[in-house]
């Protein structure tokens, strides 16, 4: 594949992650109202599915947005709805307010948990197709995009007749063979440590090329300095994970929040479509 060719399709991925990222100005603050948390080291109190939160204000922005870390929020600046929140707002019940009456705040409130499952599937799947080594699948992930977003389009009662556990389970048979190829560019042995409890692991300096964590349980673990280039993390728990130093160039399916969960400087490496989180060392 030419340099040019790489070029475009890095562009086209670009264009289609700006329809997966919130836009909490288009939203109806769903994640604030739809989903519930409770009292913990994320969230300062208790607050039910369907209970708006107590610092979502009248236009739909969060009161305390500048300062969620310090008030005890930190559950907030780690979720993502990949868009979700403005597909139901704005297409699935087309600009309709979940206030308007009772009965469309619940058909919204029950559609926005499985939009977003579509929309995170459709982020891993725009990612996947920009990866040049997984050509010999693009063809089928760029279906399962066309069927994903297909899905998508759904009234609210359909929405909630899809098996999205059907539907993941389909996409990520492409995503897992998207790994394989992407990692067999790491030549020797690669680490396998897919679902692996490695909470407070020490793994400083550890070289995990092109290893599989996926689903992997890292929270505090210190990966200061590690090298996890080509590494696949779908589904890591980073939570508190110092990745200090560490280089994630080029790892597969590291999604913004993941980062936002951890804890870095300025010397960590990420994927150029990702961004560091303000609470990182300078």
């Amino acid at each position: 594949m030419t340099a040019k060719h790489q070029g475009a399709e890095a562009a086209e991925a670009d264009r289609a992650r700006l329809g997966l990222r919130a836009d909490c100005g288009s939203c109806f603050g769903l994640c604030c109202v739809a989903l519930p948390f409770s009292a913990s080291s994320d969230f300062a109190v208790t607050k039910a599915a369907g209970q708006p939160c107590g610092n979502l204000q009248q236009d739909f922005r969060c009161g305390i947005h500048a300062k969620l870390r310090g008030s005890g929020y930190t559950g907030c600046t780690v979720y993502d709805c990949f868009g979700a929140g403005q597909k139901v707002s704005q297409v699935t019940f087309g600009g309709r307010d979940w206030r308007a009456d009772r009965d469309t705040a619940r058909q919204m409130f029950e559609s926005f948990p499985v939009m977003r499952q579509l929309h995170e599937l459709l982020w891993y799947l725009t990612e996947a197709l920009a990866l040049a080594p997984a050509r010999p699948v693009h063809g089928d992930l760029r279906r399962a995009l066309e069927e994903t977003e297909r899905l998508t389009l759904h009234n609210p009662a359909a929405l909630g007749e899809i098996d999205v556990a059907e539907h993941r389970h389909t996409v990520n048979e492409l995503l897992l063979r998207t790994s394989e190829l992407v990692r067999a560019g790491v030549k020797g042995r690669k680490k396998n440590h897919r679902g692996a409890d490695l909470m407070g692991a020490r793994l400083r300096g550890a070289d995990l090329r092109g290893a599989s964590l996926r689903g992997a349980y890292l929270i505090a673990a210190d990966l200061k300095g590690a090298d996890l280039r080509l590494a696949d993390l779908i589904g890591a728990d980073l939570r508190d994970a110092d990745l200090s130093g560490a280089d994630l160039t080029g790892s597969i399916f590291l999604t913004q929040m993941q980062v936002n969960a951890a804890r870095g400087d300025a010397a960590t490496r990420l994927p150029s479509s990702l961004t560091r989180p303000p609470h990182w060392r300078a």
